[in-house]
């Protein structure tokens, strides 16, 4: 085979990885010359892996991904797109039966050299730059630099790089290198009597650059080019000058340098190495843009697969699909509108010089004729066109950790295809598929494979009700490999994950946060091991807080077992001695606080009532209320030691009150007496400041309470037209604080309020019980003149006789909002009026 230099050997095809252009001419310069072998510059590891790229579920964009065998987290990947020229060469081979190679530096020597650089800069105390440490995400350790696939680990910080297109395009004149690039490369036909001639021109001007900058600080390409070198050696013995090269252009110079077998040799003796696992993974066009952290990546995947797949009349087909989005997003854009974008487009390229209109072009006539010249309309035609989200496939045949196959097999039967696009996924837990779901994306967190994402359900409240947010990233595909350490299946790695975290947990609530993910999981053999170290560390904590921010998530984790069907009668007893323990301590633990740790303190004491609210919800509904009754009646106790003590701090003290008076436990009488006390003269104006704002403040609804209670607003505005003039600024932040968190509408009858005065409202006349606007009793024929209205509304009542609505003898109403099914778990959908 000819060298385009005048001589004999390898052709020499050097491309730009990921460019459409380079892509097809290395499939015209291959039809024209028929080479009996093709080397691409890869990983010598993935040759057993070319024969799948012939697969009819091979996808791409896939990726090469090599780990560590002992260190899965220790990974590297070489990425390909269908417009990328190594994917180009590869199908190629296949389809003409010429054996394809890679002869790039094995990966063994690859990751090992990331990880002796890794412990070295730890040694030397640097914790500045760990990429190709495995500890941050793995597309930061993949190389940076135009004519790299990735794989290699970063070059040493004080090494200068340089971009090769970057410089060839400062010196054409461009102050971009892509518009370069495309008017050079992308926009050029291939004749078909000159295949070979734009890797002649691109192999003169690396062999320049490389004459002027050296090695241009990518220093360790000397020994990858060794052994290419080595590699390209061993092909001539074996078939003759009839060989292919593909490889990145910086590459060419390099690899046409007369040098001995013996110096290349040298330089890659004594390279450490690591055994390592190699397969295909998905890979998707928003992982090959540069904002991903890919340096060999390009800015536009989108485009270039656009501009690769378009047969003819790109522009107009591009057009044509920006009009199809924006249609689908509800835009006004018409077949004139893709016309005029058409004209103005080539205009466009026509003053700028350039031989066709380009993705500069492009987005200015998009942004003048379809989206109106605004940039929000654009910006998706950025990221789902320009960009995209397409996700690559790979073939069962692939080789896989047993982890994987056990993933691929539940992704399957629960139909939950992994996507590149983020998407929102609603589950009822009533429903066995969803169910699976659940578990699956629950156990998938424990195994830290962040999949999926929970949310918050615009739906339902129930707690059969689950929203997810999910999105695959490529990158799962390593945590799925290091995940392989715990077990075979997803539920025996999540069971050995959880127990081992369980073991290791630092905290309290970190095991209790845990025994909670366990039951969402449902994993029945990791939950008794949770609780037997929940239960010790229970036991031997001796921190309230600790306890306290524990037993919000454990109680909330007996809920689960309404839908879920998970037998919770070890997490109740472990729940109710926590309680139990956090009654006794609280009162001592609120003595004498500062100012953060009150306000830590009054978040503990909400947690703890709204944990015994769900705690307590069975009090006098079977057989088990006998365990836990009278559990509400114990934490309305501790409630009033708290209100009553001079020594607690005053935001605990008006949490107190306030949360005995929201559950019936405090009269309206004895909340109004308590805060005449506080706001008296006698109090320090701070101490009174913070005890309102534990009374009314931090989204308690509090600015309702006082709108609705005058007496209550007239005590507050007494005592604040009071407060000293020097201890006013004190306060003022604090009660800013407190009611800069109410609602505007509730600010404003507030206001009104006052600027009235107390008693204006409503009826003016004060009743015997001393609330204005009340009447002292309760007005039954009244009340049961709304209830025809409310049947209407809401429903008949299904335990209504057939004869009729019910006895009027049982004078009064009740109207069940939000009751429990026959299975006892939360159901507000049932709603029911009876009389």
């Amino acid at each position: 085979m000819s060298d385009r230099d005048g001589g004999t050997g390898p052709l020499l095809l050097g491309v730009r990885h990921h460019g459409p252009g380079s892509a097809r001419a290395v499939r015209a310069a291959l039809e024209a010359a028929g080479p009996r072998t093709v080397l691409i510059e890869g990983p010598p590891e993935a040759d057993a892996l070319i024969a799948l790229a012939a697969d009819e579920d091979m996808r791409p964009p896939v990726a090469l991904l090599a780990h560590v065998v002992d260190e899965p987290g220790r990974s590297a990947f070489w990425p390909l797109a269908e417009f990328s020229p190594e994917w180009v060469a590869i199908r190629w081979a296949l389809e003409h039966g010429v054996p394809a190679r890679f002869i790039d530096l094995p990966a063994t020597h690859t990751l090992a050299w990331g990880r002796e650089e890794t412990e070295d800069k730890e040694n030397k105390g640097n914790e500045g730059d760990k990429e190709a440490s495995g500890e941050g995400a793995s597309e930061k350790r993949e190389r940076a630099g135009e004519g790299e696939p990735g794989g290699l680990p970063s070059e040493p910080a004080e090494a200068v790089r340089i971009d090769p297109l970057g410089v060839l395009a400062e010196t054409a004149g461009y102050d971009d290198a892509e518009r370069w690039w495309e008017d050079v490369i992308e926009h050029r036909g291939v004749s078909d009597g000159d295949a070979f001639a734009p890797f002649e021109v691109l192999g003169e001007a690396m062999g320049a650059l490389r004459e002027a900058f050296g090695t241009g600080g990518h220093e360790r390409d000397l020994v990858r080019e060794a052994y290419m070198r080595l590699q390209v050696r061993a092909a001539q013995r074996e078939f003759g000058d009839d060989v292919a090269v593909v490889c990145g252009a910086w590459h060419v110079p390099a690899l046409r340098q007369r040098t001995t077998v013996a110096a290349d040799r040298a330089l890659l003796k004594g390279l450490p190495k690591a055994k390592a696992d190699m397969t295909w993974v998905p890979w998707t066009h928003r992982r090959l843009s540069r904002m991903s952290g890919y340096g060999a990546g390009i800015d536009s995947p989108g485009w270039y697969g656009h501009l690769f797949g378009a047969a003819d009349r790109p522009i107009e087909r591009w057009m044509t699909r920006v009009a199809r989005l924006l249609r689908d997003e509800d835009r006004p854009v018409s077949s004139a509108h893709v016309i005029e974008a058409v004209r103005l487009a080539d205009t466009l390229a026509a003053m700028r010089g350039r031989p066709l209109p380009g993705l500069t072009e492009t987005t200015d006539a998009v942004r003048a004729v379809m989206c109106e010249g605004s940039d929000v309309p654009l910006a998706l035609v950025h990221d789902r066109l320009v960009v995209g989200d397409v996700l690559g496939e790979v073939p069962a045949a692939a080789p896989a950790v047993p982890l994987q196959r056990d993933l691929d097999r539940l992704q399957r039967r629960l139909r939950l295809k992994p996507e590149a696009q983020e998407r929102e996924l609603e589950l009822d837990l009533r429903k066995e598929n969803d169910a699976g779901r659940s578990r699956l994306l629950h156990r998938l967190r424990l195994l830290a494979i962040e999949w999926g994402e929970p949310a918050v359900s615009r739906g339902s409240t129930g707690t059969f009700r689950e929203t997810w947010r999910l999105r695959w990233e490529p990158e799962l595909a390593v945590r799925v490999a290091e995940a392989g350490v715990w077990g075979t299946t997803v539920l025996a790695a999540a069971t050995a994950k959880a127990e081992a975290d369980a073991i290791g947990a630092r905290s309290l609530a970190d095991v209790t946060g845990l025994a909670e993910r366990c039951l969402l999981a449902e994993l029945p053999d990791a939950l008794p091991v949770v609780m037997r170290i929940l239960a010790d560390r229970a036991a031997l904590d001796a921190d309230v807080g600790h306890l306290a921010q524990a037993l919000p998530a454990l109680v909330r984790s007996l809920r689960y077992g309404d839908v879920r069907g998970t037998d919770t009668e070890a997490l109740a007893e472990v729940a109710a001695g926590l309680a139990e323990r956090v009654f006794v301590g609280l009162p001592p633990a609120c003595a004498a606080l500062d100012a953060d740790a009150a306000e830590e303190m009054r978040g503990h004491v909400d947690a703890v009532h709204g944990a015994v609210g769900l705690l307590g919800e069975g009090e006098g509904q079977g057989e088990d209320s006998a365990s836990r009754g009278g559990i509400r009646g114990r934490w309305h106790g501790v409630l009033r030691t708290l209100s009553g003590r001079d020594t607690v701090p005053g935001v605990v003290r008006g949490r107190a009150v306030r949360l005995l008076l929201d559950d019936g436990a405090l009269g309206q009488e004895e909340a109004a007496r308590l805060m005449g006390l506080v706001l008296s003269p006698g109090t320090e104006p701070a101490d009174a400041a913070a005890w309102i704002e534990g009374f009314v403040g931090g989204g308690s609804g509090g600015g309702m309470l006082l709108v609705h209670d005058e007496r209550l607003l007239g005590l507050v505005d007494a005592w604040l037209t009071g407060v000293p003039g020097d201890a006013f600024t004190d306060v003022l932040p604090l009660l800013r604080r407190t009611f800069s968190a109410y609602e505007p509408g509730v600010r404003r009858t507030l206001g009104e309020l006052v600027r009235r005065g107390p008693g204006t409202r409503g009826s003016a006349t004060a009743t015997a019980s001393g609330i204005p606007g009340f009447a002292p009793d309760l007005d039954a024929a009244r009340a049961d003149a709304v209830l025809p209205v409310l049947r209407l509304l809401l429903g008949p009542d299904e335990t209504e006789d057939a004869d009729g609505p019910g006895d009027s003898s049982t004078n009064g109403s009740s109207i069940n909002v939000a009751g429990t099914n026959d299975n006892g778990a939360d159901d507000n959908d049932l709603v029911g009026v009876g009389r």
